[in-house]
């Protein structure tokens, strides 16, 4: 059976679905057209319902529960691995909270942040410690630093592999969005995940399930099997930034979500609920909790 398959060419998801994809691990029967978009791409194919299973953002999450269920694995929630906010002056949060930022050469009213994708979870946690400063435009998120530096942008929301180039740049954080969350939760922040499209024979979706957990154990036990698959999807990022990345976002919560990660999911989504920023959920979230 060949199903779709969307994930982005970022090494954590490389790491994860070399195995499944090559068939370094029994599939049981599940092959795989695959595609390769920025996150912000997939969570607007998830929207159309597009793809069989596809990673995508949890904010994005909230609008399709009704199209997709999350599997157990693959996930990318964690401490410590939040978006960052940059700047190329020294801003204080204090500023960006009350909506404007002050320099030593100009007062800029309702700062313009470069965002990487309206749905994404970063801009989800922008909102969440920063909600007036709305003054935001979408940017594929590999050229958020740069549209700071050339001043296209006052502020960035970096994510993925930037947060260990941005300082290399001259770029200066103002927040780790993601360590903010846990000062105030507690809990790891759920950044993306993979889903699959309901439309699918349960017995597939499970299917799906185990040997996506396949995958991530073979990536774990065989961390440099996939090396050369990673690298070329990592546009001109070095080996030791690659590893980095993916210590940062594969850990063991991508091989189960287990009970801590489905709480920090069901709080992101209970605190977003709350704010008002996503619709209610009426579907199951998780594949194995439709199972008991």
């Amino acid at each position: 059976m060949k199903l779709t398959l969307g994930f982005s060419p970022c090494p954590n998801d490389t790491f994860i679905f070399d195995a499944l994809i090559h068939h370094k691990i029994d599939t049981e029967g599940l092959d795989f057209e695959v595609f390769y978009d920025d996150v912000e791409t997939l969570n607007q194919k998830a929207f159309r319902g597009e793809l069989d299973v596809t990673k995508l953002s949890y904010h994005a999450f909230a609008y399709v529960a009704d199209k997709y269920v999350l599997l157990d694995s693959g996930s990318a929630l964690g401490y410590g691995v939040g978006p960052l906010l940059i700047s190329d002056v020294k801003i204080s949060i204090s500023d960006l909270k009350e909506g404007q930022i002050q320099d030593s050469k100009s007062e800029i009213r309702n700062p313009l942040i470069g965002i990487p994708g309206k749905y994404t979870t970063a801009n989800f946690l922008l909102g969440y410690a920063f909600p007036n400063a709305t003054n935001r435009v979408e940017l594929v998120f590999s050229d958020i630093e740069n549209a700071v530096l050339e001043g296209r942008v006052d502020v960035g929301l970096i994510i993925h592999e930037n947060r260990f180039t941005y300082q290399e740049k001259g770029l200066k954080k103002i927040l780790d969005l993601g360590d903010y969350w846990e000062k105030q939760t507690g809990c790891a922040i759920p950044l993306g995940g993979i889903v699959a499209n309901r439309n699918l024979p349960v017995d597939v979706q499970h299917k799906l399930n185990r040997v996506l957990r396949k995958s991530v154990e073979f990536a774990f036990a065989n961390p440099k099997s996939g090396l050369e698959f990673i690298r070329s999807h990592a546009q001109e990022m070095s080996e030791e930034v690659m590893y980095k990345h993916i210590e940062l976002y594969v850990n063991k919560y991508s091989i189960d979500l287990g009970e801590e990660g489905r709480k920090a999911i069901n709080l992101l989504f209970d605190t977003a609920l709350a704010n008002q920023t996503i619709p209610a959920i009426k579907e199951e979230l998780f594949l194995t909790s439709l199972a008991h």
